[in-house]
């Protein structure tokens, strides 16, 4: 049973220094995610983006994965290959490397929803460090999300996944044990704690709904 990580301790010898490229890549993402919403939101899109940088930087992330973070929808949200390409110009083939393996369609429209959950999922299996960092630090802040979203509206927020109840936790789940295949750090392990929060709310709605019926 995974148990409760450790606050992190302040590093007096690693100190990620933030520089005009972080900068500029908030800018170039709240330009490109103008108008964007989180879903059966008024809350900006920039809000979640913002959410996983600081995670990353949280959990020992470097300047290149802050970057990549902010970045990590853009493609898939906002032009595809082509964005891709003035990632690459803009912050390096790094940051594009790390993108390109945050993103799970280039096309319009998208393929069904379990088959670009299935590819991301395959993806992670070979991704490096930086990317699974990036990843698992959106899926933390995207769970957390749910998690606050279910207190407030109760079972009517999965109506706002294309996977519903049962593929949105597989999916998660799925996840999970890609993440733990390799020793659990802290980020993973508070992603894991943040999953069996999401089942046992959605498990509890069950557990209602089936004692209405009797």
């Amino acid at each position: 049973m995974l148990s409760r990580p450790k606050p992190a301790r302040t590093s007096r010898t690693r100190v990620v220094k933030l520089g005009p490229r972080f900068l500029n890549a908030f800018l170039f993402a709240a330009e490109k995610h103008a108008g964007q919403v989180r879903k059966a939101s008024s809350i900006p899109y920039i809000a979640h983006l913002m959410g996983v940088a600081s995670l990353v930087l949280e959990y020992g992330g470097d300047e290149d994965a802050a970057i990549a973070a902010l970045l990590h929808d853009v493609v898939e949200d906002c032009g595809g290959v082509p964005t891709l390409k003035e990632v690459r110009r803009k912050f390096g083939p790094r940051v594009a490397k790390i993108v390109d393996g945050c993103t799970d369609s280039y096309t319009e429209p998208k393929l069904p929803w379990r088959e670009r959950k299935e590819n991301y999922l395959g993806h992670l299996k070979t991704a490096d460090a930086a990317t699974k960092l990036v990843s698992a630090a959106d899926k933390l802040n995207n769970v957390r999300s749910i998690v606050s979203d279910y207190r407030a509206v109760g079972k009517s927020v999965w109506s706002r996944f294309n996977g519903g109840r049962e593929g949105t936790l597989w999916y998660y789940r799925a996840l999970l044990q890609e993440f733990l295949r390799h020793k659990p750090d802290r980020l993973v392990r508070e992603f894991a704690l943040a999953v069996r929060e999401l089942e046992s709310q959605a498990k509890r709605a069950s557990l209602r709904r089936s004692k209405k019926v009797k």
